[in-house]
C-alpha cells in the first residue's frame, strides 16, 4: 500500500511570470502575450516560442562549472522556496532529501555554439564544458547548492521527465531511501528542439490551438518547477499516479489510446477516486492532431464531464519541465492561499473538430464544483511513455 505523501511547496518560473503570485494572475486571465515570434532558432524563419524574460539568478564561485541557462532557471525556482527547504533540512538531515528532477535537453543550448565551432575547426572554443549539457547536471546542482547528501538523480523521459519524478520520490520514501524529496524540472530553449520538431513538421506558426479543428502543430517553451514532498501533512496530497509505457511509435501516440487510458486509470485506483470525484484535469494537449484525437477519445471515455484544459497556448510546451509546470497549476487550483477552486481556461479559437472525442473545456472565470477535491494532469512523451497524476485537497 502506497503511504500518504503531501506537496508541501511550489517555486515556478515560466513565460507567464517568474513567481507563483504572477503565474496565478497571468493563468487565470489566459494571458498569452509571454508567447512570442523570435528570429535565430530556425535558419529560414521565426519560431513562435515561450522564453522566460526575467533576469535569473547567477551562479558562480564555487558553483560556476554548472553555469547554465537551465540551471539558472531551477535555481530562480528553488529561491522561492529555499526557506521551506532549509527547514526541511533542519528536520531530517541532509542525508536523508532527495533530488529527483527532469529534463529533457538541459542546456545543450549553451553548448551549441561550441560544438558549431568544433565542426568548423576541429576545436572546442575555450571554456566549453559537456557538463552544462549533461541531463545529470540538474539534479548535481541543487544537491551541491543545498548541501544536500541524499540521493540525486535526473530523469529524462522527454514529456513527462518532470513529472516522473513525483512516481520516483514515492518510491524512494517507501522504500526508506530518503524522508522527503526535491521533485520537478527545467528545460531552456534552444536550437536542437525546435529544429527537430520543425523537421517532424509539427511547429506551429503562430499561438498553438489545442483540440481545436484548426490545430496544426505545436509552440516550444521554457520554464522550471520544484516541489517539496514529504509525508508532513499539507493542504495538497498525492493521491495517485499511473506510469505506462506502450513503445507504439517513435514520435506517434497510439490512436487507440490504450496505454494511455490505463495510465488514467490506475491513477485513479491508486488514489481510491473514481472518475465522478475528479473536479478538472489539465490535459497534455500539445495542439497536433494525432496526440489531441488519442487525449480526447481516452478522456472523453473516462472523464467524459470532467472540466478540462490545456494550457500549452500561454507557455508553449516546456518538454521535460511540462509535467511539474502543470501539476504545479492543480496545486496552486486546490490551495486556498492561491488559486482557491479556480480553474486554468482553455485558450482556443473555440472552433470545434467534429472528428474529435467531446470533452469539456475550461473557459475563463470556471471554478471547480466545491464538492470535488480532486484534480489530474496528464503527461504523454515520445516512445508512448505516459504518466497521469491525481492530486487532493484538503
Amino acid at each position: 500500500m502506497t503511504e500518504t505523501l503531501y506537496l508541501n511547496a511550489l517555486g515556478m518560473v515560466s513565460p507567464l511570470g517568474e513567481d507563483k503570485s504572477e503565474i496565478c494572475r497571468n493563468l487565470l486571465e489566459g494571458r498569452t502575450d509571454g508567447m512570442v515570434p523570435q528570429g535565430g532558432w530556425l535558419a529560414d524563419r521565426d519560431a513562435f516560442v515561450g522564453p522566460v524574460t526575467q533576469e535569473l539568478p547567477e551562479i558562480n564561485g564555487k558553483m560556476s562549472d554548472f553555469d547554465s541557462r537551465n540551471n539558472r532557471l531551477l535555481l530562480s525556482a528553488l529561491k522561492e522556496i529555499e526557506t521551506e527547504i532549509q527547514n526541511l533540512i533542519s528536520d531530517y538531515g541532509p542525508d536523508r532529501i532527495a533530488v529527483i528532477l527532469g529534463t529533457s535537453t538541459s542546456s545543450v543550448g549553451d553548448n551549441e555554439q561550441g560544438i558549431a565551432e568544433k565542426v568548423r575547426t576541429g576545436e572546442f572554443p575555450a571554456g566549453f564544458d559537456y557538463l552544462r549539457q549533461d541531463n545529470a547536471s540538474c539534479a548535481l546542482f541543487v544537491r551541491q547548492y543545498l548541501g544536500l547528501r541524499g540521493p540525486a538523480m535526473t530523469i529524462s523521459t522527454a514529456c513527462t521527465s518532470s513529472v516522473k519524478t513525483l512516481a520516483s520520490a514515492q518510491r524512494l520514501i517507501q522504500a526508506g531511501f530518503c524522508d522527503a524529496a526535491i521533485i520537478g524540472g527545467a528545460d531552456s530553449l534552444c536550437r536542437l528542439t525546435l529544429n527537430g520538431f520543425a523537421s517532424l513538421e509539427l511547429l506551429s506558426e503562430k499561438i498553438c490551438n489545442p483540440f481545436s479543428r484548426n490545430r496544426n502543430g505545436i509552440n516550444i517553451g521554457e520554464a522550471a518547477a520544484l516541489f517539496v514532498v514529504s509525508r508532513k501533512e499539507d493542504a495538497v496530497r498525492i493521491g495517485g499516479v499511473g506510469e505506462t509505457s506502450d513503445a507504439y511509435h517513435m514520435s506517434t501516440p497510439d490512436p487507440d489510446g490504450t496505454s494511455a487510458e490505463e495510465a488514467i486509470r490506475l491513477s485513479l485506483a491508486q488514489s481510491g477516486m473514481q472518475a465522478k470525484d475528479i473536479g478538472y484535469i489539465n490535459l497534455h494537449g500539445t495542439a497536433t492532431s494525432l496526440n489531441d484525437s488519442m487525449e480526447a477519445r481516452v478522456v472523453s471515455t473516462q472523464l467524459s464531464d470532467v472540466p478540462a484544459s490545456s494550457t500549452k497556448p500561454l507557455t508553449g510546451h516546456t518538454l521535460g519541465a511540462a509535467g511539474a509546470t502543470e501539476l504545479g497549476y492543480l496545486w496552486l487550483s486546490l490551495n486556498e492561499n492561491y488559486l482557491a477552486g479556480q480553474l486554468p481556461p482553455h485558450i482556443w479559437d473555440g472552433e470545434i473538430d467534429p472528428e474529435l472525442a467531446p470533452i469539456n473545456l475550461t473557459s475563463i472565470g470556471d471554478r471547480i464544483d466545491p464538492s470535488k477535491k480532486a484534480m489530474m494532469s496528464n503527461s504523454f512523451a515520445f516512445g508512448g511513455n505516459n504518466i497521469c497524476v491525481t492530486l487532493i485537497g484538503s
